[in-house]
């Protein structure tokens, strides 16, 4: 599994929708993707909302990006992430 940060930004549209059930709709397609949610926070600043989650792959976190846009009207930028220490081996290989 990979870890990937999905930063998203608020629409007029996704402030009308906001609710737990949303929120527990948006957790169940990552689920069906195959993803697992490991954090989710509000934000202050270029960003409103940051979702840390585990994918098996790239094409599954760009499938959830789309998805949870369409469900949400939420726009999210999704980041691939690795450990300093994982970063630290890599560079140790180069």
């Amino acid at each position: 599994m990979s870890t990937f940060f999905m930063l998203g930004r608020y629409s007029s549209e996704a402030v009308k929708g906001f609710s737990s059930k949303r929120t527990n709709e948006a957790i169940g397609t990552i689920e069906k993707l195959g993803g697992k949610v490991n954090a989710m926070y509000a934000l202050l600043g270029a960003y409103d909302l940051v979702l840390i989650v585990n994918f098996p792959g790239l094409e599954e976190a760009m499938k959830a990006s789309i998805a949870l846009t369409k469900l949400t009207e939420i726009s999210f930028s999704t980041f691939p992430a690795v450990t300093v220490e994982q970063f630290d081996k890599m560079i140790t290989e180069i």
